[in-house]
């Protein structure tokens, strides 16, 4: 027996049932639903948006994640939508000349690439991948979590329609983002501590300087990141202070424009799309932060709801779609109808989950210090810490792999050392695994 609802909502007084209820129809939620429909499980997704709204995020999977996506047969219609295929992840000078070149063409990995698409596309090749078993309903507000009388999650109270009804779970997945209600509802904690600038974000018309790589170009004035997206199109995102162009006029704005062109040479190309989209901008916040659990009996955490990461890695999205393998592979022979052993899974997840997301975790917010220092000290190591690690077949190798979602292998901090120059390179392994 797999879960209580068997796939069916019973049209009696009781509560609606079902093995797993996941709350967020993110990129998140959709994997999690998708790599348990695939499996058999009984699963009930609810989103309390009845509508995606657009939003410049979660645009780059890594090739870890295509990977997974191939296994639950969301890959073939990813590409139809016309995925632009990136070979390379490469943080470059103001003036476009190469800092470090991480080629996902050196791994071992089946998909050596990563694939640029819109967000909502995303999402949508998600949806159509789900399957007969995961039932979903848009604009369903979860109001609180019912619990039994040892305290353990089994379930929720939500608004749908405008009646409050109960839901009755096995599990329940929390994938409702950074602000997750879920989260506070069960008593977990997280707390998200925002970057000291923004990112001020552009979809424009065109091709990049160059079209099959990430370029991340590491300036004085902090990051600026340019990778092409399907139809010919360039996402463009400029790292601002949080203050900088509040309450800026056309006029402020076009000089603004101006100044960033001047920073930043490799960008000319772009020169008439950067004007004429500068209505268009989105200014972003940038978070990081890690739950210290993920669990809690009968309720765990993915996503958002549990990490949060600089964009800069193009980690986030990414870590959620592992995270939702990692959950379905520990409930997939489990009876959801058995509490012990539903709780069981849900601390073998958290077991497998809390080391690699604080590695990845780590990562992230390391290349986000070296790539958007604006100060000169913080300037000076972040590019000392970039050529070191090009200069090193094995460290290069190593960062590609880590950056990949393939696995993590952190650095350790003799290779910190060999970065900076203070002490000689190791003798190389072989270039056919991970470093």
């Amino acid at each position: 027996m797999r879960g209580p609802g068997q796939g069916h909502v019973r049209e009696t007084n009781a509560a609606e049932e079902a093995g797993v209820v996941i709350c967020g129809a993110g990129v998140a939620g959709l994997a999690a639903a998708c790599a348990l429909g695939r499996q058999g499980v009984d699963v009930l997704l609810l989103e309390k948006q009845r509508k995606q709204p657009p939003v410049a995020k979660g645009e780059v999977l890594q090739p870890g994640s295509l990977d997974l996506l191939h296994r639950w047969g969301v890959l073939p219609a990813l590409e139809a939508r016309r995925a632009v295929r990136l070979e390379r992840l490469v943080a470059r000078r103001a003036d476009g000349s190469e800092l470090l070149t991480m080629d996902f063409g050196a791994l071992d990995g089946e998909r050596p690439w990563m694939l640029s698409l819109d967000y909502a596309t995303i999402l949508e090749c998600l949806e159509e991948s789900l399957g007969a078993v995961v039932r979903r309903r848009r604009g369903v507000l979860v109001n609180d979590l019912v619990r039994d009388g040892g305290g353990r999650v089994v379930g929720l109270r939500v608004t749908e329609g405008g009646k409050e009804r109960e839901i009755r779970a096995g599990v329940v997945l929390a994938a409702d983002g950074r602000s997750s209600r879920l989260r506070r509802l069960s008593g977990m904690t997280a707390d998200p501590v925002a970057y000291d600038h923004r990112l001020l974000s552009f979809e424009l018309e065109g091709k990049p300087p160059v079209d099959d790589e990430v370029s991340a170009y590491v300036t004085d004035r902090g990051l600026v990141m340019v990778y092409p997206l399907p139809d010919e199109r360039i996402r463009v995102y400029v790292q601002v202070a949080a203050d900088e162009l509040r309450k800026a006029d056309q006029a402020r704005l076009q000089q603004w424009c101006d100044e960033l062109l001047a920073d930043v040479p490799a960008l000319a190309p772009l020169a008439t799309a950067l004007k004429g989209g500068l209505d268009s901008r989105q200014l972003l916040p940038v978070f990081q932060f890690r739950a210290p659990s993920l669990v809690r009996p009968g309720i765990a955490l993915i996503g958002e709801a549990a990490h949060g990461v600089h964009p800069l890695a193009a980690q986030g999205m990414n870590t959620a779609i592992a995270d939702a393998a990692a959950f379905a592979s520990r409930l997939a022979a489990v009876d959801l109808t058995d509490p012990a052993a539903a709780d069981a899974a849900l601390r073998a997840y958290e077991g497998e989950r809390l080391g690699s997301v604080k590695a990845i975790h780590t990562m992230s917010h390391n290349a986000a210090r070296m790539m958007t220092s604006t100060s000169r000290g913080g300037r000076m190591l972040g590019r000392r810490l970039l050529t070191g690690t090009s200069r090193s077949p094995r460290l290069r190798h190593l960062t590609t792999y880590n950056m990949s979602g393939l696995g993590m292998r952190p650095l350790t901090a003799l290779d910190r050392l060999v970065q900076l120059g203070l002490l000689p390179e190791r003798r190389a392994r072989p270039v056919g695994g991970a470093g």
